[in-house]
């Protein structure tokens, strides 16, 4: 931060959600600081690994599509202002194995969902065949019976660029960013909401939590329930010198789902042959916390994901880990975001668009808390994830739906 403000906001957290609402905030010239545990972009929460899907048609939900569209525009707009790279559309597959039944974020049918939406928001996709998969994309080994979805207008963003944009030009719009500061209480008091950290305390009018992992002791307590992290790996693989092309010219980012109740999801050799294809599960059987997740990954993680699942489906990748890193997700009990007021102090916004699909649609998410922040009004993309809805007060109850 250049300079002392007096902000009307404090946004806690910039990451993926916090970042582009304080951007959002100095775009509409809202007084805005951001303050975050550690040096954004970092690796200790969910906002890196280099690249995060994106795509238009939702399989987890139609009420996720406008979000992923603003977020496209959003994303364009914010390369023309900083000159960086940060969105490459070279297509996305959806790909279903036979008596496919992974639950994908919460959502069976996920290919059938995907393609449901790309049909009403008239999305360019096309339904292929085992065969058709095959010919155009040799990348993959097939058994002849998968079904696929492919959108050319899908691809990948790259999460610290991202972020780094993000906060720089809302630096340079005004507001401020306060780094290495840890949160560690917030309450509300007749001069405002305080937030207090290990360097001081801040008061605004209106506090946006966007925390992450670290969300769930930063809210409420019926939040511990509502909200469990869960520890996952990314892995790159070496390509074999002989491989077939895996440039993102020739081969989609792709989600499969497995025939045994599991899926996989990885992306082309994005910074060339030498720096590997990444490729990573998602496990839901641990839970953790921030604080107490194990950071380094071992050897015998990645070498699971070759020999249990993307070892006999990309051929052109060996058992070599170039490198792997660990990712935290924050997982709801129905697989959506929530973003909803604090129930207990007044003025306190929290904002969790999580469970493993959230990067994708952050732009236009932290776009629409800023206007919820200025009009009052809740906007009508944000109407689904309030902590009122009855999935949610289900699992308050401590029953997970």
């Amino acid at each position: 931060m250049t300079e002392a403000i007096t902000p009307d906001v404090i946004v806690v957290g910039l990451g993926a959600a916090g970042a582009a609402t304080l951007l959002a905030l100095a775009r509409a010239g809202v007084r805005a600081v951001g303050v975050d545990r550690f040096s954004p972009p970092h690796a200790r929460g969910s906002t890196h690994g280099d690249t995060r899907i994106t795509r238009l048609a939702i399989g987890e939900g139609e009420a996720y599509t406008p979000l992923a569209v603003g977020s496209h525009r959003l994303w364009r707009q914010l390369e023309s202002e900083t000159g960086a790279a940060l969105l490459t559309q070279n297509g996305g597959l959806v790909l279903e194995s036979p008596g496919a039944q992974a639950a994908m974020h919460n959502r069976r049918d996920f290919l059938d969902r995907t393609i449901a939406c790309a049909e009403r928001f008239a999305i360019d996709h096309e339904v292929l065949g085992a065969d058709e998969i095959a010919r155009r994309f040799p990348q993959f080994t097939l058994t002849g019976d998968e079904r696929g979805y492919y959108e050319p207008g899908a691809g990948f963003v790259r999460p610290e660029a991202c972020v780094a944009a993000q906060l720089a030009l809302a630096e340079r719009l005004g507001a401020g960013v306060r780094r290495s500061e840890r949160v560690v209480g917030i309450a509300r008091d007749g001069a405002g909401v305080r937030v207090r950290t290990d360097s001081g305390e801040h008061a605004a009018e209106r506090v946006v939590v966007a925390a992450g992992p670290w969300l769930p002791d930063l809210g409420p307590p019926a939040l511990r329930v509502l909200l469990t992290v869960y520890r996952q790996v990314l892995a790159w693989f070496a390509l074999r010198p002989d491989a077939v092309d895996h440039s993102p010219a020739a081969m989609p980012v792709y989600i499969w789902e497995l025939g045994d109740g599991r899926f996989f999801y990885g992306f082309p050799a994005v910074d060339g042959p030498g720096g590997g294809l990444k490729a990573a599960g998602e496990q839901f059987d641990t839970s953790t916390t921030a604080d107490t997740a194990r950071a380094g990954v071992d050897p015998g993680e990645p070498r699971a994901l070759y020999d249990g699942v993307v070892g006999a489906r990309l051929p052109g990748i060996t058992q070599q880990c170039l490198k792997a890193v660990r990712c935290l997700y924050t997982v709801t009990p129905d697989g959506d975001f929530v973003v909803d007021w604090h129930p207990d102090i007044e003025g306190v916004l929290l904002v969790s668009p999580c469970s493993g699909h959230g990067f994708k649609h952050s732009p236009a998410l932290g776009e629409a808390v800023a206007s919820w922040l200025i009009s009052g009004s809740r906007p009508d993309q944000l109407s689904p994830f309030g902590l009122d809805r009855p999935s949610l007060r289900v699992a308050a109850r401590g029953t997970r739906p």
